[in-house]
């Protein structure tokens, strides 16, 4: 009878509001409510689930598990939803340890790190994550098991004690799950085709080196160790030039944040590494065309005056790419801050801290 009953009519709506970082977090989030809506209302089925989702940055990096939570809670306050998912990019300290998500029952919000949950099967294990916290809050314990408590729970709880669940990692991979889903987040490959000065310095160096045959001299006398060093040695001064030139090394007077704060240094070297190697590699494909087109056989061995072969033609594309990439460090100090600080691990363009509100008693 109480299940013809729950099925005959609708029940009490329950709003959870899914509010995503801007980027990786904002472009999941709708896939992640249609899923969770689907499973919550099986799971749930004498509530009506409604699950909005707004795109919202909410603490301007560093910032805390604390930080968030009270920013989730000022706006599960303001839009007038009964729980809030925050899914963030910022890895979420708590305890002394790095934890994939966090339920706090005295908010009624629920933070997830997106990056913590790895780069494989995001979609999958947000999900799960997603569950877990969301069934600790609406369920708390065994004895609260009727939907009216439920809902007075949760319309309540800034009467009770914070009796919040975080989600650790559940293995030893965990530094390297994050790390991995800090860039995966930060989206790397995206940065070597915004340089554009950088990239038309490049060419000019290219050009330039390619016709000069002093150059070629030089090329086929190098052994490989050097010619490896020497384009190790560009792409390290371009990725300086760029934390340099454009502000991107993070500092803060907080110490609660520092461990946050080195975690964004060594993601965003690492995201500008990915980046500029991506165009290396651009460069290299480039400077093999040219070098077809412009260099033929019997002229690179009539100037090198010893034997021209394959090995010859690498060490050259080789060197002219490496002296290419210095000189787009030069073109790379020339760009856009918008452009380069992108790369920068938690960046959020014309966002202002929000305002403290005073929870509604």
């Amino acid at each position: 009878m109480r299940a013809a009953n729950a099925s005959a009519a609708p029940g009490p709506d329950l709003t959870l509001g899914v509010v995503a970082t801007p980027g990786l977090p904002a472009d999941m989030a709708p896939g992640l409510a249609e899923d969770l809506q689907a499973d919550l209302s099986r799971a749930y089925p004498e509530l009506t689930w409604r699950m909005p989702v707004v795109s919202d940055a909410l603490v301007v990096p560093p910032a805390l598990l604390p930080d968030l939570i009270d920013a989730g809670r000022r706006k599960l306050l303001s839009e007038r939803w009964d729980m809030a998912l925050c899914l963030t990019d910022l890895p979420l300290p708590s305890a002394g340890r790095t934890v994939a998500g966090h339920v706090s029952a005295s908010h009624s919000v629920i933070v997830i790190s997106v990056p913590a949950v790895g780069a494989v099967a995001v979609r999958r294990r947000l999900r799960e994550a997603a569950q877990r916290l969301i069934g600790r809050a609406l369920d708390g314990s065994a004895s609260d098991a009727s939907t009216a408590i439920r809902l007075r729970r949760l319309r309540d709880l800034a009467d009770l004690g914070d009796d919040g669940l975080s989600l650790a990692w559940g293995s030893g991979r965990g530094g390297a799950r994050l790390m991995v889903g800090m860039l995966r987040a930060n989206r790397p490959w995206r940065l070597g085709v915004k340089l554009y000065r950088a990239l038309i310095a490049s060419l000019a160096v290219v050009a330039a080196a390619l016709v000069t045959t002093d150059v070629w001299r030089i090329a086929v006398t190098m052994g490989w160790p050097r010619l490896g060093a020497i384009a190790v040695f560009a792409v390290l001064v371009t990725t300086v030039t760029l934390i340099a030139a454009h502000d991107l090394w993070e500092s803060g007077e907080d110490q609660r944040s520092s461990d946050q704060i080195v975690l964004f240094n060594v993601v965003t070297s690492l995201s500008l590494l990915i980046g500029l190697l991506t165009l290396y590699a651009a460069l290299l494909l480039v400077t093999a065309l040219g070098a077809l087109l412009l260099v033929s056989m019997p002229l690179f061995h009539a100037v090198v005056a010893r034997p021209v072969g394959a090995a010859q033609y690498i060490a050259l594309i080789w060197l002219v790419a490496s002296l290419a990439m210095v000189g787009g460090a030069l073109g790379a100090g020339l760009e856009a801050d918008s452009t380069v600080r992108e790369a920068a691990y938690g960046y959020r363009p014309d966002v202002e801290p929000p305002a403290a509100q005073p929870e509604a008693g």
